[in-house]
This record gives C-alpha cells, sequence and structure tokens, in this order.
C-alpha cells in the first residue's frame, strides 16, 4: 500500500494510525528511507499515540530507546551508525525481540542477518512534494494494522 504524506503532520498522523490499529503483540517494525525521510517523525506520531509525552529522538548514538509505557514496552532502535551487525548480539537483541514490546527499527539493513524478517516494513521516501510511506505486512498482526489502514487511506 502507497501513502501520500503531505507533511510533517501526516507523517505523524501515519505513525497515530498504526499506534491504534495495533493490538499490543509483540510487532516488530522496520523503517527504511534515507537521513531526514521521516523515520523519527514517523516513530514520534507512533509513540505519542500509544502514551508516551516526552520527546522521542532518534536513538542514533545510544543505539536503543527504551519506552515502559502503561499499556506496553517500546523499543525505538536507529542502526545507522552500527559498524558491524554482531554488535547486536553484544546489546542482547534477542532479549529485546524475544519479548512482547513493540521494536521499531530505522536502518534495520544495518543489522544484517541479526535481525528476522519483520512483521511490518514501512519505506519513506521523498517526492517532489512531501513523501511517500510504503507498507508492507509479514505477519497476521500486521496484516490486521494493514487492513485497517486501507480503510483510511484506500477510502479518502
Amino acid at each position: 500500500m502507497l501513502i501520500d504524506l503531505i507533511d510533517k503532520a501526516a507523517t505523524l498522523q501515519l505513525g497515530r494510525e498504526i499506534a491504534q490499529s495495533w493490538n499490543g503483540q509483540a510487532l516488530t517494525i522496520h523503517l527504511l528511507g534515507e537521513l531526514g525521510a521521516g523515520k523519527t517523525t514517523l516513530s514520534r506520531g507512533l509513540l505519542s499515540a500509544l502514551g508516551h509525552t516526552g520527546k522521542v529522538k532518534s536513538p542514533t548514538y545510544t543505539l536503543v530507546e527504551h519506552y515502559d509505557l502503561a499499556s506496553c514496552t517500546v523499543y525505538h532502535f536507529d542502526l545507522y551508525r552500527l559498524s558491524d551487525p554482531e554488535e547486536l548480539e553484544y546489546i542482547g537483541i534477542e532479549d529485546y525481540l524475544g519479548s512482547d514490546a513493540l521494536c521499531l527499527f530505522e536502518w534495520p539493513q544495518q543489522g544484517g542477518d541479526y535481525l528476522a524478517q519483520p512483521d511490518l516494513v514501512i519505506s519513506l521516501q521523498y517526492l517532489q512534494s512531501g513523501r511517500q510511506a510504503e507498507l508492507t505486512a509479514h505477519s497476521a498482526p500486521a496484516k490486521k494494522i494493514y487492513r485497517q489502514l486501507s480503510q483510511i487511506y484506500l477510502n479518502k
């Protein structure tokens, strides 16, 4: 599914709608796109819809930000500066992925084979005006989100 995002507010709104469509099961989302394409903005919208009220920054230097929210736990990864995928083993990536959390991965391609296929892939790209998100669902929980977003965006 392709979704046109005319501005930052539309990217935040997509994040909020993903959060509202999520049923709370463990879910891994890969966020793809160039620098500045809106990966962190989308994450910010998602986290705010789940109840986070503070700042959301890209965890470029810390590698992972942990959000312990009332309704769930979210791990927000940014693998941009990862020099070797093996570094994920040292931070205990299996513990994060084995939990009942929502895991958001910016720059997942840097993780190589240490990351399994995600539930949902969101690829963000620049357009002449605004951006576009392409969503691909790979699991039953992600397909449910996909169907709900289809009703919102394909019926506009």
